[in-house]
């Protein structure tokens, strides 16, 4: 299953930009997506993540100023962040875990897009 971020750039502090992950391939069920993050020298840390079921979860830090959604038709998942902060810079990664037609499961990565927020 192949994954294709899109959606990040260059944005001031205070502004908004919306992450998009599109999935394609043999796939049977999309599961949990997720949205992960990391800066030079740290580990990859969860921004988000949205089940089956649309259920979320959040990074406590970013409770409130980024929404995660999903459109199982398209297969594909979004991520709307307001309120930027230059803390937010990073590469954002998307994960998608699954069922393949094969009812094979897969976990598959995207290559990651850059945010950069400038102060």
């Amino acid at each position: 299953v192949q994954l294709v971020e899109s959606g990040g750039g260059l944005v001031q502090a205070g502004g908004s930009l919306r992450l998009s992950c599109a999935a394609s391939g043999s796939i049977f069920r999309m599961n949990a997506m997720t949205w992960y993050r990391q800066t030079p020298g740290k580990q990859r840390e969860l921004v988000a993540t949205i089940a089956r079921d649309g259920r979320t979860d959040y990074a406590e830090s970013l409770k409130g100023r980024f929404t995660i959604s999903r459109d199982d038709a398209k297969n594909t998942v979004s991520l709307q962040m307001n309120s930027l902060k230059s803390e937010d810079t990073a590469v954002y990664y998307c994960n998608a875990q699954g069922v393949l037609r094969d009812l094979v499961p897969f976990v598959s990565w995207g290559q990651g897009t850059q945010l950069t927020v400038s102060s």
